[in-house]
């Protein structure tokens, strides 16, 4: 009797929808990870509102400096048209040769208590003209800079920063996270309430689109899940221009007119049409050994401010946690920012800006093209002044309601 064939079975045969994977670092409701490229009007529509985000600290910054020392509008115009510039060419930087994380470099407060202490010593306030207070507090503050800028780039580029940091552990980066975004809450909230008919209908409407209207569609586009402060913004812009076009503050104090009017800010007039912020355009720096380590100070705070927002930047935008030799990169062209701060004169350092770490969260768009976008606009804006300024007049009262 002749023995059973034996049957041996072949492999499963592969189906064709088994050979592709969706992406394990897409994370659940990311609607563009770091890699994705939106459409090209949806990623300037959201760079645009990259770029009004970060106005509120490259505008504050200068505007607290500046009136300690009695500038005037022109001087403060150009300022503001300088930190455009040199944040956009540290954004373009950062993503190309830093993390390559959708990183929007702003400017830091951590800052502002030095440089308010170098353009408030004797020798510059003495002088009786605000010009030439300013163009002295403004030669200090950028040998300070200079100077100073080298903690940063030592420790980055030479990659001692990513030594040590392989000995901090997440408990120590979620508190300084944490911290750095509830740091602006003590700028939000007072913000608010310089002209409450505009600060409260803001912070309300940024509060209802991002968070009760975040899933409301119209033709399948979630319009206020991604443009929740561009659209509030512009309605709070229009409601501001009919009161003053209304005469509402005709009759209010000179702070209440300042604060509320949208035509009494002077950077419009005070701003040139087209101009191209260069190095040393206020003269050759002074250095100071007090004032090169003051900044040393606050740049080493900037640099823990920027790693945590790395950190949380990689994980909002669905890519993984960067390791430390790639913060350390980040942190040597942090460094290179200050450099150009120091050598255009903004009387303010960079940072990763934690209100655009924050958009990133609440828009769930974490693409690099709309960072890189973002910068385009600040080198617009930086050179067509009077265009920003127009722009700028309103959004300046608005702006913090995102972090408060």
């Amino acid at each position: 009797m002749a023995a059973p064939a034996v049957v041996v079975a072949g492999p499963p045969s592969i189906k064709q929808e088994d050979l592709y994977h969706p992406s394990l670092e897409q994370l659940p409701g990311l609607a563009y990870c770091i890699n994705d490229n939106p459409n090209w009007a949806l990623s300037i529509i959201l760079g645009f509102q990259h770029y009004i985000t970060m106005l509120g600290t490259s505008v504050l910054i200068p505007l607290t400096v500046i009136r300690a020392i009695g500038g005037e509008a022109g001087d403060l115009a150009r300022t503001i048209q300088s930190v455009l510039f040199v944040n956009a060419i540290n954004t373009l930087v950062q993503t190309y040769f830093g993390t390559r994380l959708p990183v929007v470099m702003g400017s830091s407060f951590y800052f502002l208590p030095m440089v308010l202490s170098i353009v408030s010593r004797r020798g510059i306030v003495d002088y009786p003209d605000p010009h030439e207070r300013f163009l002295r507090g403004m030669r200090a503050a950028q040998g300070g800079f200079i100077a100073g800028s080298a903690l940063n780039i030592i420790l980055g580029f030479s990659g001692l920063w990513g030594i040590a940091f392989r000995y901090i552990s997440p408990i120590v980066i979620a508190p300084v996270t944490i911290l750095v975004g509830l740091g602006l809450f003590e700028h939000g909230f007072p913000g608010v309430a310089k002209c409450v008919e505009f600060g409260i209908p803001a912070l309300l409407l940024f509060l209802i689109f991002s968070q009760y209207l975040r899933h409301f569609h119209l033709r399948n586009h979630s319009f206020f899940e991604l443009y929740p402060i561009l659209i509030g913004t512009v309605i709070v812009w229009v409601f501001a221009s009919i009161l003053t076009a209304a005469g509402a503050y005709d009759h209010a104090s000179a702070l209440g007119q300042r604060n509320c009017r949208i035509d009494r800010s002077g950077l419009v007039s005070g701003a040139p049409w087209a101009r191209i912020p260069y190095p040393l355009q206020w003269g050759a720096p002074t250095f100071d050994a007090g004032d090169a380590f003051g900044i040393m100070a606050a740049a080493f705070a900037s640099l823990l401010e920027s790693t945590g927002g790395f950190y949380a930047l990689s994980r909002l935008a669905g890519a993984t946690p960067p390791p430390s030799h790639i913060v350390s990169r980040g942190i040597g062209w942090q460094g290179i920012g200050l450099l150009l701060n120091g050598f255009w004169g903004t009387f303010t350092g960079t940072t990763v800006a934690p209100e655009n770490v924050g958009l990133v969260g609440l828009t769930r768009v974490g693409s690099r093209r709309v960072a890189e976008i973002s910068a385009v606009f600040m080198f617009f804006f930086s050179i067509f002044g009077t265009l920003h300024h127009s722009i700028n007049v309103l959004n300046h009262k608005t702006n913090f309601e995102l972090s408060a």
